[in-house]
């Protein structure tokens, strides 16, 4: 949108700016205007003194009978009480140290006062009300439209309430010069919008309940717009980059390696693999996204494509979001080569935490080229990390990286990559073409042959008989020579999990209770706090259950260093230990094939996808998975209804639908895509998917009939500018 981009100092002046700046990110008079309401509220309904409920919010006319003014005892400052009536019944109006309000509020004025009704020694009383005061005469129509005038309650600090940004908009709506709209006329026609200038008035100021909802629906249609078009023109710029194409050479890699696996591919990794080898061999940048559900084979048509570009004579990087997942990537590949094949490629794990040495030979092995296929965590994005030729980069759960990481990586490159990226977490179309437009879509949905189901059942805390039944159930999968994974929210006691969950924030992988929810932190505000399961804890006590006497139990966790962390792997993989306690370090990529059943404790607080990813780490061999979802959740209440309905289904695409509704909109894009604030506003996904399709229809219309925009300057405008603001956000990292 075209709005102007003035500073916020140079309208507000200097103290506000950086109030706004410092607590709400607002810089510009754009970022303000843009800053909209989240909810509206009205003074409510005209009430009779003598009907007002306790508690509630109420509107009265009333006339004004006394006003005093008394200081107040023990402390500093004054009260001035009105008392006012309309004609039936009687309260009071408190405003405290605002004196200054007798040379209104005088004895036989009338008004509206609004505000909510609370009893102070057995009396009636509004606290700081709302009013307005009429002239001698007022109609009674007059009198409904101010009780009914939608009053807009905005994002706020604690220090920038909802009223202070309601009068700085004032003060710019007011100055505001003319809007452009950017949007062609005959979509605005075409689609019954309003102009930008008249929704961006009504959406802040209202005058009925009308004006503010068809403000909102001709806003979102802007921000639909702007988000396909952005998506569509780098889709569209990215096939004018050049990339070197990589085609196999004469060593025949692929095929030697294809001959050496155990097992047939499916018929979706063979599709996928052969989309992928057209993207490589192009001249021009692939920008392929690979989702598929838990288990379906994804990292191996990965490493087939990081093969064929070995072949080429390039170099591949595998990124991974934590030192585990990239350890557990490491070993699998070099299985999965073989040793001379891992050897001939130069397979070589680049982290963070390893010694100096091993950090120093890896980088070597990058720089010389000797390392074909590199895999590594945020460590490869390092200034002094080099590779002599990046060919592809390969990130794994790619909505645990920022866009600024991502982009550091791919700069890496002599000439732009080939990139890959990868989720287990399937996505629903309309947030595929909302998030990912720029990307090809490509999807695994068969589980490789011989893979057994996951059978999932709810425990319910309240049933110890059910619980105790939980640790024999494990018992039992132990002696039948398997072994289990226990799953926790926190490492130990002294977490501050109950202040995450409250806030309904995400944090490191030991700390994520919640996708961000905000119906899950609203429910788990109002639920008395109680301890967490915690790994350390949970790990003592199963070590003291009589049914599990005996075995080998021992803790994972994310505090624990890289060498202890790789040790308890590596020993539990070896099947030196029977029960693995862990928070959700193991969420993603961890494959241990012998590990049959899975309890995770407080299930509830986990979101459902990463619980259908939790679930992901049992059944991957060939015996048959059990995850057992331990819950204290209340009956009818959400937080049940969420754990259930992971436990009745498998079907990550279907789990994906119900996740999308319950998360925060504002995390659907976030920093993971638009390297700063989200870009969603009014948006919603899933609520509005006839409106997204219906804009990417016609904006695709209309970047055929006009690729370069250069009918459409202010759209073409409009867009150059939100990729500077995107650009900036990048380099403020």
């Amino acid at each position: 949108m075209l709005l102007p981009i003035e500073p916020l100092d140079r309208v507000l002046g200097d103290r506000t700016a950086k109030s706004f700046a410092k607590h709400l990110g607002l810089r510009t008079v754009s970022d303000l205007l843009l800053h909209f309401p989240r909810r509206y509220s009205t003074r409510g309904e005209l009430t009779p003194i003598s009907e007002i409920p306790l508690g509630e919010p109420a509107t009265v006319v009333a006339d004004i009978v006394q006003v005093t003014e008394r200081r107040m005892k023990g402390r500093s400052g004054s009260i001035l009480e009105v008392r006012i009536t309309d004609g039936h019944g009687f309260m009071t109006l408190s405003f405290f140290n605002q004196a200054w309000r007798q040379k209104e509020l005088r004895t036989g004025a009338r008004g509206l006062f609004a505000g909510k009704v609370s009893s102070y020694q057995g009396k009636l009383q509004l606290a700081h009300p709302d009013y307005e005061l009429f002239p001698e005469e007022i109609s009674d129509e007059d009198a409904k439209r101010w009780a009914e005038l939608p009053i807009p309650i905005y994002p706020a600090a604690s220090t920038v309430t909802t009223w202070a940004i309601q009068r700085s908009l004032g003060v710019i709506l007011d100055t505001l010069g003319p809007i452009t709209d950017e949007l062609p006329v005959d979509i605005v026609k075409q689609n019954k919008l309003l102009s930008l200038e008249d929704a961006i008035r009504n959406i802040h100021r209202p005058e009925k309940h009308a004006d503010w909802q068809a403000a909102r629906d001709t806003l979102k249609f802007h921000e639909a717009f702007a988000l396909q078009a952005t998506l569509l023109q780098r889709r569209a710029e990215n096939k004018h980059i050049k990339a070197t194409p990589r085609v196999p050479g004469n060593s025949n890699l692929l095929a030697k390696f294809d001959a050496t696996l155990p097992f047939t591919l499916t018929k979706g990794q063979v599709s996928v693999g052969q989309e992928i080898a057209s993207d490589l061999a192009n001249s021009h940048p692939m920008n392929r996204l690979l989702q598929g559900e838990v288990g379906s084979g994804k990292t191996l048509v990965a490493l087939r494509a990081m093969i064929t570009v070995a072949d080429s004579g390039g170099q591949s990087a595998l990124l991974a979001p934590t030192e585990v997942l990239a350890a557990q990537h490491y070993k699998s590949i070099e299985k999965t080569l073989g040793e001379d094949l891992a050897k001939e490629l130069g397979l070589t794990l680049l982290t963070g935490q390893m010694n100096t040495a091993d950090r120093k030979r890896a980088m070597l092995q990058l720089v010389s080229g000797k390392a074909q296929i590199v895999v590594g965590t945020h460590a490869l994005i390092a200034d002094k990390v080099e590779f002599l030729d990046l060919g592809l980069i390969v990130i794994d759960e790619q909505h645990r990286f920022g866009v600024e990481q991502r982009e550091a990586l791919r700069l890496k490159g002599k000439q732009p990559p080939h990139v890959l990226t990868m989720t287990a977490t399937p996505i629903p179309r309309t947030l595929a073409v909302t998030v990912f437009g720029d990307l090809d879509v490509s999807t695994l949905t068969e589980l490789p042959a011989g893979r057994q189901g996951i059978t999932s059942h709810v425990v319910q805390l309240s049933q110890p008989a059910l619980v105790a039944r939980t640790w024999q159930r494990i018992a039992e999968e132990v002696a039948n020579g398997r072994q289990a994974f226990v799953v926790c929210p926190r490492i130990d006691e002294d977490d501050p999990g109950e202040e995450l969950i409250e806030s309904g924030g995400a944090a490191e992988d030991d700390f994520t209770f919640l996708d961000g929810t905000d119906a899950q932190a609203a429910e788990f505000a109002k639920k008395p706090k109680q301890l967490l399961a915690s790994a350390r804890g949970m790990t003592d006590s199963l070590r003291n259950l009589s049914s599990l006497a005996g075995l080998t139990i021992e803790t994972l966790h994310g505090r624990m260093s890289s060498e202890e962390k790789a040790d308890v792997m590596a020993r539990f993989t070896a099947k030196d230990i029977d029960i693995l306690v862990s928070t959700t370090v193991i969420e993603v990529g961890v494959d241990v094939p012998n590990a049959t059943v899975m309890v995770i404790l407080d299930a509830d607080r986990f979101g459902v996808s990463q619980l259908h990813q939790l679930r992901g780490r049992v059944g991957r061999g060939g015996n048959a998975g059990l995850c057992l979802l331990l819950t204290s959740a209340e009956e009818g209440s959400l937080a049940l209804e969420r754990v259930n309905a992971v436990a009745k289904t498998l079907d990550g695409f279907e789990l994906s639908e119900i996740d999308l509704e319950l998360r925060r909109e504002g995390d659907v894009l976030g920093q993971s895509q638009s390297g700063g604030r989200s870009s969603l506003k009014l948006l919603r996904v899933l609520q509005d998917a006839a409106l997204i399709q219906s804009v990417r229809t016609q904006v695709e219309a209309l970047m055929i009939a006009d690729p370069t925009l250069e009918k459409h300057p202010d759209l073409a405008e409009s867009l150059a500018r939100q990729d500077q603001e995107r650009q900036a956000n990048l380099a403020k990292g």
